[in-house]
């Protein structure tokens, strides 16, 4: 088969299926489990486990076995997965060296009326992993993208890492040349939210080093490594405290690195209203002008002239 083409199966031959009801449409309850064997036409992005192949939703089964193809980063992989759990669809290899010429032939099969699973090998599909460009595709062409959530690195670390995770900004992994490298970390150090890293093992202690040199030896952070696996590890402690323990380690698998939002503490600037009734407040009790000036600026972050400005105002010479 060539690299344009994608290859033909039993399934793709086929005349394409009705369109059923979606499997997404909006009702006031859970989607029921479907006994229905057909899935409507539109590419599924079907979230597998990042490890513990028990980390898989009974939907994301349903479909994965339903579907007309499964395209898979890694088909070697992904069969292991498929094989598992006694799934007979035909894989196709869509990878980031061949997603671009595999795009036109998924995109005429989609619209004949197939439906089409993307996987990849592990986690959330378009997520630091092949698929964003595909799923873009088909939304500019109106064939329906349908998300089947499940797994993924990034909130399984965030939710276990005991930071702030109410605001955090998933970064990935950085850019490989040093000095663009260095440039987004210069931009994560500045961001109060929690900055989310994905690091290769045999670059973590090179992205210790430069996030030090960025964020500081005292920014908290946390170092999962194998979430799900059997050897799976939460490191927790200082930037500092990471580099000298991982200074002679070399990680084996997957890792992500949680590292703390900058602190930010600015004072609040108080109101106008706020200083003219602490101002009237004071100068009812008997203080001076000047006395209530200086007991406010002291009380405050307001600048003198200001509090004295609106003092003058307000009461005269």
């Amino acid at each position: 088969t060539s690299p344009t083409t994608v290859a033909s199966s039993p399934r793709s031959t086929s005349p394409p299926r009705p369109r059923l009801r979606s499997l997404a449409a909006s009702t006031s309850s859970p989607e029921p489990p479907s006994s229905e064997p057909n899935l409507e036409s539109g590419l599924y992005l079907v979230a597998t486990p990042i490890g513990n192949l028990e980390d898989i939703t009974l939907r994301a089964l349903r479909v994965l076995k339903c579907a007309n193809v499964i395209l898979s980063e890694d088909t070697r992989h992904s069969g292991k997965l498929l094989q598992h759990y006694n799934i007979k669809t035909p894989l196709l290899s869509f990878h980031k060296f061949n997603e671009r010429e595999r795009e036109p032939s998924i995109l005429r099969r989609l619209h004949e009326g197939e439906a089409v699973a993307l996987i990849s090998d592990a986690g959330t599909p378009g997520i630091s992993d092949p698929g964003m460009e595909l799923a873009r595709l088909c939304a500019a062409e109106k064939i329906p993208v349908v998300p089947i959530p499940g797994p993924s690195a990034a909130i399984a670390a965030l939710s276990a890492s005991g930071l702030p995770s109410n605001e955090f900004t998933f970064v990935g992994f950085l850019p490989k040349h040093a000095r663009s490298r260095r440039d987004r970390l210069e931009i994560s150090a500045c961001e109060a939210a929690t900055q989310i890293f994905y690091v290769p093992p045999h670059g973590i202690h090179q992205f210790l080093v430069d996030a030090a040199a960025s964020f500081g030896d005292s920014r908290s952070c946390v170092i999962a490594r194998e979430i799900t696996k059997l050897h799976e590890e939460f490191w927790r402690g200082t930037l500092g405290e990471a580099n000298e323990a991982f200074a002679t380690r070399q990680p084996k698998g997957e890792i992500t690195v949680l590292i703390e939002g900058q602190l930010i503490s600015v004072d609040e600037t108080p109101s106008e209203d706020f200083l003219e009734h602490e101002l009237r407040e004071l100068m009812a009790k008997g203080h001076t002008l000047s006395a209530a000036v200086k007991l406010v600026t002291e009380a405050t972050s307001a600048k003198k002239k200001d509090v004295y400005a609106l003092a003058l105002r307000l009461f005269g010479k």
